[in-house]
């Protein structure tokens, strides 16, 4: 069977199924065959060890002497007739017979980026994006494809050296030294804009707020990733860091004092392999002025994604 009729089987998480499998293969107590992208367990009872052998029979004989094990037995043998019964050649017979691997074919296919990088195209194509504090270019990387022009923004020259490199291909993108209080652009220039893991490191964050909303167009977007607050006090000393992480009412009040509406606040999953501090992305709106039109006030496209994300 495949990992995901086990979980039906037996009734349990698809993650379970799939770390007992793998206990028992290693172990040698069952034989995998790949069948297409999926793949398939048995037990191989005649070829056990004579220790493991040995184990096993006596096991299921104890078991056997169990009446409400054997009557779970039962249960489970009906649910194993099932299982069978419903293996077909259609689609939706072969999602369910793979359903607990998916994740892992998916992304021997088509690897794990694509996802999000497909969601990107999302973004309207004649936007003018803001990548302040772009570092590297982890961020430019991503958002260049489907925008009309990204300004890349950093104090740092070796960090703007490194994110021409690895942006050396894109044509839509300019490189400018700045610091996100002093933005290097014009008033209202800007549709989006993006400030990852920066905030931190500007000693009066409402000041850069400030800056946000005077180059974005009124009711231009500004995506904000940061920490919650952590006590690694050595960050500091060994990356300069100015504050500590940040709550949801550190953002409500800068957002009060620079002029911008429709905070939306959200806690990021902490990724397993990740060793820092949690993550959140607020995104926030800068004020439009009465009266303005929408022609005057940003594109159509534009409106028309902020109403989707809101």
């Amino acid at each position: 069977m495949s990992v995901g009729e086990v979980a039906k089987v037996f009734q349990i998480a698809q993650s379970s199924a799939s770390r007992n499998l793998r206990v028992l293969r290693d172990a040698n107590w069952l034989r995998s065959r790949p069948a297409g992208p999926a793949t398939f367990y048995r037990m191989v009872l005649d070829d056990l060890p004579a220790n493991a052998r040995s184990l096993w029979i006596t096991v299921r004989e104890q078991l056997g002497a169990d009446d409400v094990v054997v009557d779970q037995l039962d249960k489970d043998d009906r649910r194993l007739e099932a299982v069978l019964a419903d293996r077909r050649s259609d689609s939706l017979a072969y999602f369910g017979r793979v359903a607990g691997e998916w994740d892992d074919i998916r992304s021997q296919l088509f690897g794990f980026r694509f996802t999000a990088d497909a969601l990107l195209a999302l973004l309207p194509s004649q936007w003018h994006v803001a990548d302040v504090g772009c570092g590297t270019g982890n961020v430019a990387e991503l958002l260049a494809p489907h925008v009309e022009h990204l300004t890349a923004i950093d104090l740092s020259e070796p960090m703007l050296d490194a994110a021409r490199v690895r942006l050396r291909d894109a044509e839509n993108v300019t490189f400018r030294v700045g610091e996100a209080t002093r933005l290097p652009l014009d008033d209202g220039s800007i549709d989006a804009l993006t400030c990852v893991l920066l905030m931190h490191h500007v000693e009066k964050p409402v000041d850069a707020m400030r800056e946000f909303a005077r180059v974005l167009k009124p009711g231009g977007l500004a995506l904000l990733v940061d920490m919650a607050p952590h006590t690694r006090d050595d960050y500091r000393e060994q990356m300069g860091h100015v504050h500590l992480g940040f709550v949801e009412s550190d953002l409500e009040a800068w957002c009060e004092q620079a002029g911008f509406g429709g905070l939306r606040f959200q806690w990021l999953a902490h990724d397993p392999d990740g060793r820092g501090p949690g993550l959140f992305a607020a995104v926030v709106e800068a004020g439009s002025r009465v009266g303005r039109t929408r022609s005057e006030s940003g594109s159509e496209s534009a409106a028309a994604h902020r109403s989707l994300l809101k």
